[in-house]
């Protein structure tokens, strides 16, 4: 199993800057891609940016490109979101997510991952 837990969330004024961070453990959690999605009052859970772990490579949702940056750290086995030029927009529960499998593509939908933090909650004022 995998086992993540996600922190760095709060209150924010619009502009402002936040980074998320994702902690992981469990076997093999280093060579697994890993994602962040979010998920608003009344909608649907929302992809917002992946990472090849071992790969380097990133994609990110149309609406937080060049806003977000998701980074890592393999040694700690942590995933990061910087995010920057927060609008009310992006007030939304954030979720670290991992795949069960170990291959490197980039997945954007949230049913290709399988093991989900608790999310933690982003709120961005006007």
């Amino acid at each position: 199993q995998v086992q993540l837990v996600e922190s760095g969330g709060g209150l924010v004024q619009a502009g402002g800057s936040l980074r998320l961070s994702c902690a992981a453990s469990g076997r093999t959690i280093s060579s697994r891609v890993m994602g962040w999605f979010r998920q608003a009052p009344g909608k649907e859970r929302e992809f917002v940016a992946v990472i090849s772990w071992t790969g380097g490579n990133t994609y990110y949702v149309d609406s937080v490109k060049g806003r977000f940056t998701i980074s890592r750290d393999n040694p700690k086995n942590t995933v990061y979101l910087q995010m920057n030029s927060l609008k009310p927009e992006d007030t939304a529960v954030y979720y670290c997510a991992a795949r069960r499998s170990l291959a490197q593509r980039v997945a954007t939908e949230a049913h290709e991952y399988d093991y989900w933090g608790q999310g933690t909650q982003v709120t961005v004022s006007s």
